[in-house]
């Protein structure tokens, strides 16, 4: 859909609100910069003030497809701005659509999706704000659209409705998140592709990460940083100065999962060892932990290399979904272009076949395979104890990869840490298996 004058000139005054699907869609993907030069003085108020046009990068919909957008983030981030904006958007679209708001309480519901500064009728632009009926608790607009209103604390009262979008905030902080969330998906079967928008501040429990790793969810990680420019001046170096580095600030300020009870990696160690890539390094392997199935799982990609007894994190190259042909293409990628001197590669599932998909697939260097004798959090062990010691460099942010370190060896469990296994894997290589290697003595 491209901006035609036919279509700017329904902006003037907000009126474009009223006509639909087409007028939004001429909107989404246009820059600012777009926006001003296409169209006229008088109807850029009214345009600017859709919620996309607005956004920084991090509030954006994903490029890829999804049918559960997880938006991840910190205090002041901008998440339940970014939910407004986009059930605002559903609404504006269908005519008489029926919607779902879900929030921790009722009260929650009320004061900050709907009523708070961020929420849905401060997004609504003027000429289309709802009112709220609190008796029947839903939303309504001029177009027929309403939102019924919901509390995670009642799981019941999402059988029966039927939706064609949903928007539930904090998901963290729900009672019951999993079963929660499931009832309100069964009712999210109008349209032709209902979808779900799920904004909260991260919390290390299992329904979390369970749903992160579903096939169709699409994650965003809105750290506060992100949205500074609408936030008080001393805010974030206040904050930043009082919890920097420690699980608080990871959690609330960064917004990612840190650690739970049982946890291996803390997010203080974490936040402290990161640092610059060196210049030289004296070896260097990428690390694969191959998927259990065809398509689907992840296939964790770890790039490290070694100076003496330290060892520097190069990148995280994880791929989900993709063939053995296709994990192997990007393990030998990544091999290629940090110059490894080998793949280190799992050969629990799959054996034979890993070692022949990688060399398919054209592996520059020797391609080991190593067996899982023992649990993760066993292998792990030694590796956490590296980084106690101020052994291990991150030559730059991997929130994914350290949410799942963080996530190692908790008690909730949750889905395989893919990334984790490769960087043990790597790790183990590089700074712990050479010593069972060096020459000994033996008196005889």
């Amino acid at each position: 859909m491209t901006l035609t004058p036919e279509i700017a000139r329904r902006f003037s005054n907000g009126s474009w609100w009223r006509f639909g699907k087409d007028s939004i869609d001429a909107l989404n993907g246009l820059s600012n910069e777009s926006l001003r030069t296409a169209a006229p003085d008088a109807e850029r108020p009214a345009m600017l003030d859709h919620w996309q046009s607005r956004a920084n990068r991090a509030q954006l919909p994903p490029d890829d497809p999804w049918n559960t957008w997880l938006a991840l983030g910190g205090r002041g981030s901008g998440k339940t701005w970014l939910g407004a904006g986009w059930l605002v958007e559903q609404a504006a679209r269908f005519d008489g659509g029926r919607l779902a708001l879900v929030g921790p309480s009722l009260h929650d519901v009320r004061e900050v999706m709907i009523e708070g500064p961020s929420g849905l009728r401060a997004q609504s632009p003027e000429g289309f704000r709802p009112r709220y009926e609190k008796t029947r608790r839903r939303v309504v607009w001029d177009n027929g659209a309403q939102a019924q209103v919901f509390s995670a604390e009642d799981v019941d009262s999402l059988r029966g409705p039927q939706f064609c979008a949903a928007w539930a905030d904090e998901f963290c902080a729900w009672p019951r998140p999993s079963e929660t969330l499931a009832m309100l998906r069964f009712g999210l079967r109008l349209g032709t592709a209902p979808r779900l928008v799920v904004t909260t501040t991260p919390k290390p429990i299992r329904a979390l990460r369970t749903l992160r790793a579903e096939a169709g969810v699409a994650t965003s990680v809105l750290p506060t940083a992100t949205n500074a420019q609408n936030l008080a001046p001393a805010f974030l170096e206040t904050l930043r100065g009082l919890y920097g580095g420690t699980r608080l600030a990871a959690q609330e300020l960064d917004g990612v999962i840190v650690d739970g009870e049982g946890a291996l990696w803390r997010a203080e160690d974490l936040a402290r060892c990161r640092g610059a890539r060196p210049s030289g390094l004296e070896r260097v392997v990428v690390a694969v932990d191959p998927p259990a199935s065809a398509g689907g799982d992840a296939c964790g990609i770890v790039a490290a290399g070694r100076i003496g007894d330290r060892g520097f994190v190069l990148a995280d190259r994880t791929v989900r979904g993709r063939s053995p042909s296709g994990w192997a293409v990007a393990a030998v990628s990544a091999a290629r272009d940090f110059g490894a001197g080998a793949i280190v590669a799992e050969a629990n599932q799959g054996g034979d076949m890993v070692r022949s998909v990688l060399a398919e697939a054209g592996a520059p260097c020797e391609v080991r395979l190593v067996h899982a004798r023992f649990s993760k959090r066993v292998r792990a062990e030694p590796v956490a104890a590296l980084y106690e010691q101020g052994r291990v460099v991150h030559c730059g942010a991997f929130p994914a990869l350290e949410e799942e370190l963080m996530a190692l060896g908790c008690t909730d469990g949750g889905p395989s840490p893919d990334r984790a296994d490769a960087l043990v894997w790597a790790l183990t290589d590089l700074l712990l298996s050479r010593v069972s290697r060096r020459p000994r003595v033996r008196v005889l």
